[in-house]
């Protein structure tokens, strides 16, 4: 590794270069990971940033939930019986449904992913 250095008054400092990161932004379990970590877990907050694998790790993160979010919700739909046809029949009672799974699959996918 090959370093510059600045000087600055008697004091070599540094010339850090972050590496380049994924050009495409955190979303809400992207964001939450990050929020996780640099609360809960500083050290390994602090160590991501510096190596700059933090947005890397929350992109990835978010990938992960964002699937399992989807194969929850639709497993869970499935087991319950919520479908096109009960949507068609009774809409206020689909949503009502859908609405608790979302919210199931998510507390799940948190458990799992981003508090873990």
């Amino acid at each position: 590794m090959k370093l510059t250095y600045e000087k600055n008054g008697d004091y070599l400092i540094p010339n850090l270069m972050p590496n380049e990161e994924p050009e495409q932004a955190l979303t809400k379990y992207g964001l939450m990971r990050k929020k996780f970590l640099q609360e809960h877990r500083k050290g390994i907050y602090q160590g991501m940033v510096l190596t700059g694998e933090l947005k890397a790790h929350c992109l990835q993160i978010q990938e992960q939930a964002e699937q399992r979010m989807d194969f929850l919700t639709q497993q869970m739909a499935k087991a319950e019986g919520v479908d096109e046809a009960l949507k068609a029949a009774d809409q206020m009672k689909w949503v009502g449904l859908m609405n608790s799974i979302r919210h199931s699959a998510e507390e799940t996918v948190l458990t799992e992913l981003i508090y873990s």
